[in-house]
């Protein structure tokens, strides 16, 4: 008894000095993380409470050359769930549904097949009023963020070139994919304290703010653009016609002024969008130029020194053999014609002769130096380049083809560079869908002389008797050159049966030029198909509006008026 009584002392204080020890390894452990380690629970605290919410980049805005907005960023409110947490508040599911115009059974569906997530959006682009009226019934589980939403003034007019963003504002088609990353900005970063059912607590502090997307202006003239787009329309309409182009170019710098396409779309509201009306036609759809090709084959036979415009050639009867290949005329001619009269008459006769002369290599060198089968350098998303054949061997009928614009295949756009290098004396400028503010000085490509001489030509075949006179312009001279191309039928050789589209090239003022322009009308099933009938009317209208538009003076004034004109000029009057 006395042996245990001894030991019980020593015990005792074996295990007070164990609770000593350990209470001071817990004292000591609180010390050091309170005092010397404090970075490892806030490490902890913030991993658990600490969130960083992105801050939304205002998109750059999109204007016309006069500034006038084509696509501008709104703010807008999204709303976002926590399916989890709005599991303990089903009663208030019916209110909510209402609230955001939904089918109340439609969104319990989907609360219950999300039960098990912790995110999931409840609808994206309210106005910031009716986003606030949802937060503002406090229904656990439902937040709202910022964000942006893109708004095209224009609409359907200017939708081929601007294009559209997604539901993420991120470029999609047209210029906004194609500048994306100019226009996009960066996003910012806010810090915040959130609670374990990720409800907002504290906003700590912006982190780093968000930049906004650059400005982009581009060359397009929204004036020329709403005239462009209502005479297309019109036409289609009018001629029964499938789809159609147009596109518009400044002679000098090289700026599109106007690119519309027929069908369109309206990129505020794309629920019903079809896939064929978002096709920019102008710089997607390659197709044979016809007779539109015929002025830049003779522009090749003049620069070999072999012709000159008052040659003639012989052209009768209208029709040509070249093995089992023959080629006709649509206006037969009984007699020789001179170079401008194969364009006025538009003979493929006329054409073939002398391009057996020159060689299709000659032809070929000046269509690729005019930009054809060449990609624009415009950066336009799915834009093609066409076809421009080269032989080893040019035989006749590859040569005789080419020369009167068959065989090849082109763009709307590469055929308004292809005359707007005509109309600058021969100088080739470069294409640009972007303001230019300084004339590039572009490379000579045709001499002068010739192209002039084609200027004067082209102005008789508007102006001549049985010329294209629909394409005419009160108070101007007109230069320009009509076409009519058989569709060549998809998949296979050979065309379809009565299908053709209807072309006119040309530019204005023709003394002094400033506008090349180019109307293509696919299909057009009413009065008739000859690019001089169905797309020369659309060209002078066009043109008519654009030159009083950019207040350009007319240079075919009657004597009288003119000399009426300079005396104001001289006497100070406007």
């Amino acid at each position: 008894m006395r042996l245990e009584g001894a030991l019980y002392p020593w015990r005792f204080r074996l295990v007070l000095l164990l609770l000593a020890l350990m209470i001071g390894a817990i004292v000591w452990r609180i010390v050091e993380l309170q005092v010397f380690d404090q970075s490892f629970l806030k490490g902890q605290g913030d991993a658990r409470s600490v969130r960083h919410i992105p801050i939304p980049a205002h998109r750059g805005l999109i204007t016309d050359r006069n500034g006038e907005p084509l696509a501008v960023s709104t703010p807008v409110t999204t709303l976002w769930a926590n399916p989890k947490e709005l599991q303990s508040v089903r009663a208030r599911w019916p209110e909510l549904a209402k609230a955001l115009g939904q089918d109340s059974a439609t969104l319990a569906r989907r609360l219950e097949q999300q039960a098990s997530r912790e995110f999931m959006y409840l609808v994206r682009g309210l106005t910031p009023e009716q986003g606030q009226a949802v937060i503002d019934l406090k229904i656990p589980g439902v937040y709202a963020q910022e964000e942006f939403r893109r708004f095209y003034p224009a609409g359907e007019v200017a939708a081929h070139v601007v294009g559209f963003t997604d539901i993420d504002d991120r470029g999609r088609e047209g210029m906004e994919l194609a500048y994306n990353e100019w226009l996009a900005g960066v996003p910012g970063k806010r810090q915040v304290l959130k609670d374990r059912r990720g409800r907002l607590i504290r906003d700590v502090q912006v982190v780093s703010n968000a930049k906004s997307g650059k400005s982009l202006s581009l060359s397009i003239d929204l004036r020329l653009q709403y005239l462009a787009h209502r005479e297309l329309r019109n036409a289609l309409v009018e001629f029964g016609a499938k789809a159609g182009s147009l596109a518009m170019v400044d002679v000098k710098t090289g700026e599109v002024l106007a690119m519309v396409n027929q069908p369109t779309y309206n990129p505020n509201n794309r629920r019903n969008l079809q896939p064929a009306a978002m096709r920019n036609r102008a710089l997607i759809d390659v197709f044979e130029p016809g007779s539109t090709m015929k002025p830049i084959s003779m522009s090749a036979a003049l620069a070999t020194g072999r012709w000159k415009p008052t040659d003639k050639v012989d052209v009768y009867p209208g029709s040509l053999q070249i093995g089992r290949y023959t080629i006709h005329d649509v206006s037969r001619s009984d007699g020789p014609l001179d170079l401008t009269g194969i364009l006025i008459k538009s003979s493929n006769v006329g054409m073939s002769k002398i391009a057996f002369d020159i060689g299709g290599e000659a032809i070929y060198n000046v269509m690729q130096q005019v930009g054809l089968g060449q990609d624009t350098g415009l950066g336009f998303p799915g834009e093609r380049v066409g076809n421009l054949p080269n032989h080893r061997n040019w035989r006749k009928a590859e040569t005789a083809t080419l020369s009167y614009g068959y065989g090849l295949s082109v763009t709307a756009v590469q055929l308004v560079h292809a005359f707007s290098t005509l109309a600058n004396d021969g100088r080739n400028v470069p294409l640009s869908m972007v303001r230019v503010d300084r004339a590039p000085e572009g490379s000579q490509v045709i001499p002068e002389d010739i192209a002039k001489t084609i200027q004067g030509m082209l102005v008789q075949v508007i102006e001549a008797p049985g010329g294209a006179h629909r394409a005419q312009v009160p108070g101007y001279h007109v230069a320009g050159k009509s076409g009519t191309a058989r569709k060549a039928t998809v998949g296979s050789k050979g065309y379809t049966e009565h299908a053709y589209r209807s072309l006119f090239a040309g530019f204005a003022p023709a003394n002094n030029p400033r506008i090349a322009m180019v109307v293509v009308i696919d299909e057009p099933s009413k009065v008739g198909y000859y690019g001089g009938l169905v797309s020369a009317p659309v060209f002078g209208k066009v043109m008519a509006g654009a030159l009083r538009l950019m207040n350009i003076a007319p240079d075919n004034l009657p004597a009288e008026v003119q000399t009426a004109d300079a005396t104001d000029r001289k006497g100070g009057r406007s």
